[in-house]
């Protein structure tokens, strides 16, 4: 059997080739003058623990506030009922055979049974990993094998999209280990199983903090989706650096309601919404899907305090015109991530929440996930500015990095992000080549991003290093002409990727979805565009279409227009 709870010692051909474990000091004179930390204070962090304890640590300080409020039925849970709830569920998973390193699959929307399920495997020392329920079945059997889960937690739908799998589903016994949380279909159990268990026969279980706990999908820098192994370790220093200490970058309270409509299935739901607001105190307030009507409305009854979006849903909520018959004045923190986010955009939603603190984290999976985060959001904020990601977190080190020489370089001068510290990723599972590349001997985490550091340590992202433009040798980066394309009225979202071009190499085009009722040429925008920026970022071509392909975290699908566009040109020469 598998596992990827103790990668050192229960199974080494899981352990990564390079294990990340920071060395206190940088390994050169030349880092020491360029390496960038949190302008916070380091602050003491209890990652000893395994997370269920962390996150449940100050419960007896709101046993009976409210802990999750489900969207769609008005239902709540309480602090007290949701860890008891996720002990009856370890119990559960422990009578159903699984054990210590074992993985489950949830592939689930948000619903309380995930975070039940989530912590309840982290108390018997599984693993949990989290898959889009909207994957076809090929892509859901794929990270079904790679992580040789043992159980699929999910709903009715999902099963019966997935057809008739054969030997593809896993097995508990005679039965396939599939758990539906609504009306199971043939030969798959009832979640009820599960929620129903006596939370007093939870095993002991001996867990150390490298051993995995969350197991989420990542194409990291390049390639194909691959395991990232985060540990307990890795989960509580991110939470801590976000919403720790006297003066919390985060700062939430038993008196918030945060806002949950990013799928849980991603890193910055889980780490930065569910597990976050789980230390603090603070109510989750769960959406299982997008929609602005009922988006709204929710925000308005449930008085939402702290509202986590991505750049696609600040362009609803800025542009969408049934915003202004709703009552957003409950908000105070809009933390904006996924994604780069453009100045204009940022600005349009300001005004329509003005008196709401606006600002954006940055991070990346094997990261922790959190890089850096508006220090707007603390207990005691600092100015912050607009466009900008905030600073390095605490308890970590940030570096710039000259992707030719791989020199470190100083303030103002944008290279790639590196990140140190104990909250990045164990490795990537069964991958030692892809662990090696992403990570290197110090215990640097290279993001493939390219930003820079500025005179206030405040953190801008470029562009990703593979998505840069090249025309003929200048750089062009396509979110800052994307930045600018949604600024215009008349267009609702933009993206922008490189075409082949035989003169300069790469020239930039832009697909663009117009706004409703509004009337729009290809010229006009080429002509708008070429008003704000240098000869070699102008857009050369313009494609109108219904929607920009993006993921479910709010990231723009480049593949997918680059494919377009390779299928128009092979159209076109044929």
């Amino acid at each position: 059997m598998l596992s990827v709870a103790s990668v050192e010692t229960q199974n080494p051909e899981l352990s990564p080739t390079i294990t990340p474990t920071p060395p206190q000091q940088p390994s050169s004179s030349c880092e020491t003058h360029h390496v960038f930390r949190s302008r916070l204070p380091e602050i003491p962090i209890s990652n000893h623990l395994p997370l269920h304890t962390y996150c449940f640590e100050n419960l007896t300080q709101f046993p009976d506030r409210t802990c999750l409020i489900v969207g769609s039925t008005g239902k709540t849970y309480s602090f007290s009922e949701t860890h008891l709830l996720s002990q009856k569920v370890a119990a559960g998973l422990s009578n159903l055979g699984l054990k210590k390193g074992d993985v489950i699959m949830l592939l689930l929307q948000n619903c309380p049974e995930f975070i039940f399920s989530f912590m309840g495997a982290s108390m018997i020392g599984a693993v949990t990993t989290t898959a889009n329920p909207f994957y076809t079945a090929s892509e859901v059997f794929k990270q079904l094998n790679a992580s040789n889960a043992k159980l699929i937690i999910t709903q009715s739908q999902y099963v019966d999209k997935l057809g008739d799998a054969g030997d593809n589903y896993p097995k508990l016994g005679e039965d396939f280990a599939l758990i539906t949380i609504d009306d199971p279909p043939e030969k798959c159990l009832h979640f009820s199983v599960l929620s129903e268990a006596k939370e007093t026969e939870i095993p002991s279980v001996s867990i150390d903090p490298n051993d995995a706990v969350a197991l989420p999908f990542s194409s990291g820098t390049t390639g194909l989706p691959k395991g990232v192994i985060l540990t307990h370790k890795s989960l509580i220093t991110s939470v801590a650096q976000q919403v720790d200490g006297e003066n919390p970058n985060l700062y939430l309270t038993s008196e918030d309601v945060v806002l949950c409509v990013l799928p849980l299935f991603h890193i910055y739901s889980l780490n930065s919404v569910l597990l976050c607001s789980l230390r603090a105190g603070a109510g989750v307030l769960l959406m299982p899907k997008f929609e602005i009507g009922v988006l709204l409305e929710l925000i308005q009854r449930h008085r939402v305090s702290v509202a986590a979006v991505v750049p696609p849903l600040v362009l609803a909520l800025a542009k969408n015109p049934m915003v202004e018959g709703f009552d957003l004045s409950s908000i105070r923190l809009v933390l904006s991530g996924a994604a780069p986010l453009g100045k204009e955009l940022e600005e349009a939603l300001r005004s329509r929440v003005p008196q709401a603190t606006f600002g954006q984290g940055y991070g990346m999976t094997e990261a922790g996930p959190v890089l850096s985060m508006s220090l707007g959001f603390a207990k005691q904020p600092f100015p912050t500015k607009s466009g900008s990601c905030g600073t390095v977190v605490r308890n970590a080190e940030l570096k710039v990095v000259d992707p030719e020489t791989g020199s470190s370089l100083p303030r103002n001068q944008p290279g790639e992000i590196c990140i140190r510290g104990q909250q990045i990723m164990k490795g990537y599972l069964n991958d030692a080549d892809a662990t090696a590349t992403t990570m290197d001997v110090d215990g640097w985490l290279h993001t493939g991003d390219i930003g820079y550091v500025d005179e206030d340590d405040e953190v801008f992202i470029v562009d990703r290093v593979k998505e840069l433009i090249k025309f003929k040798g200048f750089q062009v980066p396509p979110a800052e002409l994307e930045a600018l394309l949604v600024s215009h009225p008349s267009i609702a979202d933009a993206a922008v990727v490189p075409q082949k071009d035989e003169v300069a190499g790469e020239v930039p085009v832009a697909f663009v979805v117009r706004s409703n009722g509004f009337e729009l040429t290809e010229e006009a925008v080429k002509e708008f565009i070429a008003k704000q920026v240098v000869f070699y970022k102008k857009v050369h071509r313009v494609y109108f279409v219904h929607a920009i392909p993006k993921s479910p975290s709010g990231k723009i699908l480049r593949k997918d227009l680059r494919a377009k566009l390779a299928a128009a040109a092979s159209s076109q020469i044929s």
